[in-house]
Order: structure tokens, then C-alpha cells, then sequence
């Protein structure tokens, strides 16, 4: 029997967004080791948002909260993480758009950078973007791996969404029951 979205919990909610966070690297490290393909600054920096929010979601399976309260702060959070990561893959793909003579020069990778500079100019360098990052290393059915990665980040939305719903019903998912015999 399949529970209506509606009346799924706060943990359920949670480890369906930690499954998809956990799919979502298992792709970008296939891609990674597997195929070869060298992550770019924001591709890390992306990497970096799936895995906050899977750290969200794991903490809110965890605990399971049972007020409104709680699913709220879980599903803000989450929401937090897949919006970083939502404007991290669209800023990917405006670089990607650019025509080759109004591409940023390349920087110094990302390891030399967080050696050197502060993390406030690191995150400043590149998210005003870097060459490496406007090329296309990869591409299926016509999108790029930022794309693809976008469409991700968006399906990851649901989670943090249905927290948020969860925490806006009116009586949270619990139904009375009632005594046995007496309606």
C-alpha cells in the first residue's frame, strides 16, 4: 500500500532527500573516478551543497521531530542547502553560456586557493568565475553536466518542501482515533 505524500513523516520525508543526496554523489563520483571527468571549482562547490543537505536530512531522520516546529527548521535548512546548490548550478551554466571571448581567464586551482586566500576571496574568485569552469567536459541528451545537475537539485527540492508542508498542516499528521466501540 503506497502512503499519500501528505501523510508521510518527517523522517520519511528525510531520508528520501538523504537517498537522493547519496545518488547524486555516487553520479558525480562515478563520473569522477569512474569515467574520468575532473570537477571544476563550482562542480566541488556543488558537491558541497548536495552533501549539507544530505547532512540536514540525516540529522532530521535522526531525530524525527514531531512538532510543526521542528519539520519547519529541518525544511529550512534543507531548503538553504538545495538553494545554494540550485544558484551554484545556474551560475555554472550562465558561464558555460557565454561566448568564448567573454569567458574569465582561468585561475589557480581550487587546492592552491584555499592554501593562499582567505575562504571569503576563494568563494568570491569562484563564484565570479574561473575558464575551467565554462568549459563543457561532458554532455548527455544535449545538457551538461551542470544542467543535469540542476534538474537535480530541483527534484531534491521536494524533501525540503515536504518538510515544510508537513510543518504548515494543521494537525501535523496525527489523527484521533478514538476509544475502541465508542465514535
Amino acid at each position: 500500500m503506497i502512503m499519500e505524500l501528505d501523510e508521510w513523516s518527517v523522517r520519511r520525508w528525510s531520508l528520501a532527500g538523504l537517498a537522493f543526496c547519496v545518488l547524486m554523489m555516487a553520479v558525480a563520483l562515478g563520473l569522477e573516478h569512474g569515467a574520468g571527468l575532473e570537477p571544476c571549482p563550482l562542480c566541488i562547490f556543488q558537491r558541497v551543497a548536495v552533501i549539507a543537505a544530505g547532512a540536514v536530512f540525516a540529522l532530521a531522520a535522526w531525530h524525527d521531530p514531531r512538532g510543526r516546529a521542528g519539520a519547519a527548521i529541518y525544511g529550512l535548512l534543507g531548503l538553504v542547502a538545495v538553494g545554494a546548490g540550485i544558484g551554484l548550478a545556474g551560475r555554472h551554466l550562465w558561464l558555460q553560456s557565454l561566448p568564448a571571448d567573454q569567458v574569465p581567464s582561468c585561475g589557480p586551482g581550487l587546492d592552491y586557493m584555499m592554501e593562499i586566500l582567505p575562504l571569503r576571496e576563494v568563494l568570491a574568485t569562484v563564484l565570479t568565475g574561473s575558464g575551467e569552469c565554462a568549459e563543457v567536459g561532458a554532455s548527455l541528451l544535449g545538457l551538461s553536466l551542470p544542467g543535469w545537475t540542476l534538474i537535480g537539485f530541483v527534484a531534491l527540492m521536494l524533501a525540503p518542501l515536504g518538510l515544510l508542508a508537513k510543518s504548515l498542516r494543521r494537525d501535523h499528521g496525527y489523527r484521533w482515533q478514538g476509544v475502541p466501540g465508542r465514535d
